[in-house]
């Protein structure tokens, strides 16, 4: 999915402003401007859409996940430099404290039905024989059960 959607869909989602989103990035070691935000919130078709980069959307979960459940102690978790479905998915599950049985009933509430074991194998590592890639139509659905549990 293009970073630019997932951010614009998680902060629907949970109804954060342009100065929430811009603390949120900090929190997670990064900076933005109001004028990058803009952009990153443009049509894909402007000539002032910019793209955000995975280790600036990375910065951006890092920060939800502080957000949400605080800062935890020792040095912070440094931001990936490539994302995947797998790794989104996994991080607002835990910036939401989600457990497998929640993420199931969020699936389930946009539509999608999955086993334990079937959601357990998109947080494996990825060298695990039981790993599996998040398509982008799990991630979609996760994210619009979450709107769906959050806003009715």
């Amino acid at each position: 999915m293009i970073n630019n959607d997932l951010l614009r869909r998680i902060s629907s989602i949970f109804s954060l402003s342009d100065e929430k989103i811009i603390a949120v990035f900090a929190l997670g070691e990064g900076e933005i401007t109001v004028e990058q935000l803009t952009c990153f919130f443009k049509e894909k078709d402007d000539a002032a859409y910019i793209e955000i980069a995975d280790v600036d959307f990375a910065h951006f979960l890092n920060g939800l996940i502080i957000e949400k459940r605080g800062p935890k102690d020792g040095p912070q978790h440094q931001a990936e430099f490539e994302l995947t479905n797998n790794i989104i998915f996994n991080k607002v599950k835990i910036a939401l404290a989600l457990k497998a049985d929640e993420v199931i009933e969020t699936l389930e509430l946009a539509g999608l039905s999955l086993g334990k074991y079937e959601l357990s194998a998109f947080f494996r590592n990825v060298n695990h024989k039981h790993y599996k890639v998040c398509s982008d139509d799990v991630l979609s659905t996760f994210l619009k059960g979450l709107k769906i549990k959050f806003q009715g």
